[in-house]
């Protein structure tokens, strides 16, 4: 075991306090959610219609449905890839290597479900079960954290995430003490990072569609737009699974309750809010509005860098972190069809700015400490960090 790095490094999220918090905070807010997107009123900020019991959320048939889906991914993540890339160095100078494959599942698993739906599989069933399956995935997501904090107890010093082993139960039950869990070359974290969260979002988007259908006799224009503009994001980063091997989440943090929970159950069940507004909240949309928010959403493509080297010249040079930027403007583009008049699907906006200037502000120090010198003369000719001209 390592020895505790409460007195060497600061403890992120408010300390012990905080992770408890937000392990209390971050299940109920989804709850929270789930249930006033289908209320009439469908406030963010006041109460939830009411409070489901225990015999609407829990449901074994719920939990057989979430395992045998992260079996079915587990499954796909299994077959031969397209490619197999090496991620960065280690502590020990060793680099693991990890499978290129995620597209492949989505496009695997949309040929299933489309076997399934030809073969009378209800899918426009699946909203009325969002609250047992949600509540499923939550559990789940305790289970494996559990897992995995025993299992990096006895995990080399070499193992362990640089911030994720403070001595602190709390704290690095939620942060994750073990930076790259494996079983053989099975990475748990490096699958649930893209796999099932984002393709169970898709799909969750198709079902929530699918019912619209039935209800009203065609999807509406803005239910179309949420489930593309969403689907061409997956998509995208499945297509550049790759990327993910240079972001703080695989490099930096380790796999605790933090991502478990995050990938299995945050992602899927939050991340399609906004179709389960327009479901239970049909909104009108003309083509016009529609095109312009279409053009909103294409400004995402703004080019990224995963070099070494500090760039200051185009979008680099005017923000630190425009791939931030991107992503604000797209969040953006997925609420504009939910119209103006309601705050809860804009809440994914909000939520992901707080997340951002969050990330920037970890960003910043670890590149200060990575860069320094250097890090402060960049700063100095690139002083915005992800607005220009306003933050």
């Amino acid at each position: 075991m390592a020895p505790s790095q409460g007195s060497r490094a600061p403890l992120e999220f408010g300390g012990p306090l905080g992770a408890a918090a937000l392990m209390l905070l971050l299940p109920v807010t989804m709850f929270h959610l789930l249930l006033v997107a289908r209320s009439g009123p469908a406030r963010l900020l006041g109460p939830p219609p009411y409070l489901p019991g225990l015999e609407e959320l829990w449901s074994p048939w719920a939990l057989l449905l979430c395992l045998t889906w992260l079996g079915l991914q587990a499954a796909l993540y299994l077959l031969p890839a397209r490619k197999v890339a090496e991620g960065q160095e280690l502590k020990d100078k060793s680099r693991l290597r990890y499978p290129i494959n995620g597209f492949q599942a989505l496009v695997l698993t949309a040929l299933l479900v489309g076997l399934g739906v030809s073969a009378g599989l209800p899918l426009s069933a699946l909203p009325e079960m969002l609250l047992p399956l949600a509540f499923a995935a939550t559990l789940t997501a305790f289970i494996f954290s559990l897992l995995l904090y025993l299992k990096a107890l006895v995990a080399p010093a070499s193992a362990l995430a640089p911030g994720g082993n403070s001595g602190n139960l709390i704290y690095d039950f939620f942060l994750g003490r073990e930076l790259n869990p494996r079983i053989c070359s099975f990475d748990f974290k490096y699958f649930c990072e893209l796999r099932p969260g984002l393709i169970g979002w898709v799909l969750i988007n198709l079902a929530l569609l699918m019912q619209e259908a039935e209800l009203r006799g065609s999807p509406s224009l803005a239910m179309w737009l949420v489930n593309g503009f969403q689907l061409l994001y997956v998509a995208d980063a499945l297509w550049y699974e790759e990327a993910v091997l240079t972001t703080m989440d695989i490099i930096h943090d380790g796999f605790g309750f933090m991502l478990a929970f995050g990938d299995l159950a945050w992602v899927p069940f939050t991340y399609s809010l906004q179709a389960q507004f327009l479901l239970y909240h049909p909104q009108p949309l003309g083509w016009p509005l529609a095109s312009f928010i279409c053009l909103i959403n294409d400004l995402e493509t703004i080019s990224t860098a995963t070099g070494r080297r500090l760039l200051v010249s185009g979008w680099w040079g005017m923000v630190r972190h425009p791939n931030y930027l991107g992503d604000l403007i797209m969040a953006l583009a997925w609420s504009l069809p939910c119209g103006v008049f309601h705050l809860l699907p804009y809440f994914y906006f909000l939520y992901f700015t707080a997340l951002l200037v969050h990330r920037e502000d970890r960003d910043e120090r670890q590149c200060l400490q990575k860069y320094g010198l250097a890090w402060h003369e960049y700063c100095r000719r690139v002083p915005y960090r992800i607005v220009p001209y306003v933050y």
